[in-house]
C-alpha cells in the first residue's frame, strides 16, 4: 500500500469487554492493519473491516464456515474483487486466554492476531511449512514496527 493509496478501516466493537481491557483499541487496529498493509499493493481505495467480538460469536462463524464448533482468535474473511479486502474478526476471551498462558501482553497479542488476520486477507496462510515461515517472518516484521516483540520466541 502506497502512501497515495486510500484506506477505510472500518471497526466494529461488538464485545464491551475489548473496551475495558484496551481503551486504546480502535487507534491499535488501525496501526496494525496499516502496517500490516504497507507490504501490498491494494489498489487506489480499499476498505477492511475489523470486527471485536466474543467467543459465542466467532463460535458461529467458525462452525457456520469452517465446520469446527469452537472459539478461535481470529477469523479472515478475504473479499474477491472491488475496493473491500475483507474482514477481520477477533475473538476476546480466546485472545485474553492465549495473552496469559503465553505471558504476553493483552495489547501486544492483539496487534499480532490483528496483523496474522490482515495477513490471511492478503492471500498468506501458514497451511505448510514454507508458507507458515514466510507469514511468520512477515508478522515479526510488523510487530517489530509497532514496538511488539517477536511473538514466536520462547523464553
Amino acid at each position: 500500500m502506497t502512501a497515495r493509496n486510500k484506506l477505510r478501516i472500518d471497526i466494529s466493537i461488538q464485545c464491551d469487554e475489548w473496551k475495558k481491557a484496551l481503551p486504546g483499541l480502535r487507534d491499535l487496529a488501525r496501526r496494525a492493519v496499516r502496517a500490516s498493509l504497507k507490504h501490498f499493493e491494494t489498489g487506489n481505495e480499499s476498505e477492511i473491516s475489523i470486527v471485536f467480538a466474543d467467543d459465542d460469536f466467532i463460535r458461529d462463524l467458525n462452525k457456520r464456515y469452517r465446520g469446527k464448533d469452537k472459539p478461535t482468535n481470529v477469523l479472515s474473511f478475504p473479499q474477491d474483487g472491488g475496493h473491500s479486502l475483507g474482514d477481520v474478526v477477533l475473538a476476546f476471551e480466546t485472545i485474553k486466554r492465549e495473552s496469559k498462558d503465553q505471558k504476553k501482553k493483552l495489547k501486544d497479542h492483539t496487534a499480532h492476531m490483528l496483523a496474522h488476520g490482515t495477513l490471511h486477507l492478503m492471500g498468506m496462510d501458514h497451511e505448510n511449512n514454507t508458507k507458515a515461515e514466510e507469514m511468520e517472518s512477515l508478522e515479526i516484521l510488523i510487530l517489530k514496527g509497532l514496538g511488539v516483540k517477536n511473538p514466536y520466541e520462547t523464553k
